[in-house]
């Protein structure tokens, strides 16, 4: 059995969560730009098994694609092609970002720590990957 990455686009950083082989933990893996994900993954796909990839879907409330949609949709579609063997999904992910941040306040960091936004990220990715796994195991009950 192969890991599940998550990654939460930004135009800035994209943040990366990868599962253990077993799939059963959720870790905060790196934050990369955009530009340089591809080979980042391709580096990290040479030693480590990589059955999945979740990439989050940012939306709205009203549950229309927010700004940064279009963005993940290219990353989504670069990836596909990158990586022909690996399956795809998508995953909400409305309030991750403010989710991390109150992980991050209740784990006690201060708030210079809580000020870098790549560790934002990456924790963001986490709660997507945390997300997409429970969704999947209360599929298979």
């Amino acid at each position: 059995m192969g890991r599940i990455i998550a990654l939460d686009y930004g135009s800035k950083r994209v943040g990366i969560a990868t599962t253990d082989p077993s799939q059963i933990i959720a870790t905060g893996l790196d934050t990369v730009h955009p530009d340089q994900l591809i080979d980042y993954l391709k580096k990290y796909m040479a030693t480590e098994q990589v059955d999945r990839i979740v990439v989050g879907e940012p939306k709205r409330l009203n549950n229309e694609p927010a700004q940064a949609a279009k963005g993940a949709n290219q990353l989504t579609d670069r990836l596909k092609k990158a990586f022909p063997n690996v399956l795809f999904d998508r995953m909400d992910e409305r309030f991750t970002s403010k989710m991390a941040f109150g992980a991050m306040i209740e784990g006690g960091l201060k708030k210079k720590q809580r000020a870098d936004k790549a560790l934002v990220d990456k924790m963001s990715a986490t709660l997507i990957l945390q997300s997409y796994m429970e969704q999947m195991n209360s599929l298979n009950r």
